[in-house]
């Protein structure tokens, strides 16, 4: 087990392998369709200070307003694949360390963490409420009335949220890995139920 303090040198992020267990404490940003398309087109400065050297979050928390103050109550990841056509840009314009988010991306994002010192971590889907036990404090929110609370970019201080490093710096997809070896296996299968 690794832990990962944000914000985060590429050093420490070029050092990881896909199949490392993680834990990671700090200051991130969860951020979803809206959000990566709105960082795509205006690349805002405010945002690059929050995630320079952190991490991004493919969440759409549920939350709970008590007292003034926002609650986390549910924070799984949601699939990554939709950010697809933003995530490599979105890693370069903003100085990423990093994405969590569950299922994997593609060939353009797998680039982008090579050439710019970024990973995937992979998050458990289905443990909601467990990953809102590890977010410690909402610190602030951004783009809440424009985008609706699961789209609106949460600023969260986390303590050992757990992942796995399932693409790394190095070229590494452990998702595209488990995709030939399921399709190696599954093709004599189908070859014999359409004979």
């Amino acid at each position: 087990m690794k832990n990962i303090q944000l914000p985060v040198d590429e050093a420490t992020i070029r050092s990881l392998q896909a199949g490392d267990e993680v834990r990671i404490s700090g200051i991130m940003v969860t951020g979803r369709d809206a959000a990566h398309k709105y960082m795509s087109n205006h690349k805002p400065a405010w945002l690059k200070k929050l995630l320079a050297g952190s991490l991004i979050y493919h969440c759409g928390p549920v939350l709970l307003k008590e007292h003034g103050k926002w609650r986390i109550t549910a924070a799984g990841p949601t699939t990554s694949i939709r950010e697809e056509p933003y995530q490599g840009e979105v890693i370069k314009k903003f100085g990423l360390r990093g994405v969590i988010g569950k299922g994997g991306m593609g060939a353009k994002t797998l680039a982008a963490l090579h050439e710019h010192g970024a990973v995937y971590f992979h998050a458990v889907g289905g443990a909601a409420t467990l990953i809102a036990q590890c977010i410690e404090e909402v610190i602030d929110v951004h783009m809440l009335d424009e985008f609706g609370a699961p789209e609106a970019f949460w600023v969260i201080r986390v303590k050992d949220f757990p992942a796995v490093v399932t693409m790394d710096t190095h070229g590494t997809s452990l998702h595209d890995a488990v995709q030939a070896r399921s399709t190696k296996k599954s093709e004599p299968l189908f070859r014999k139920v359409v004979l």
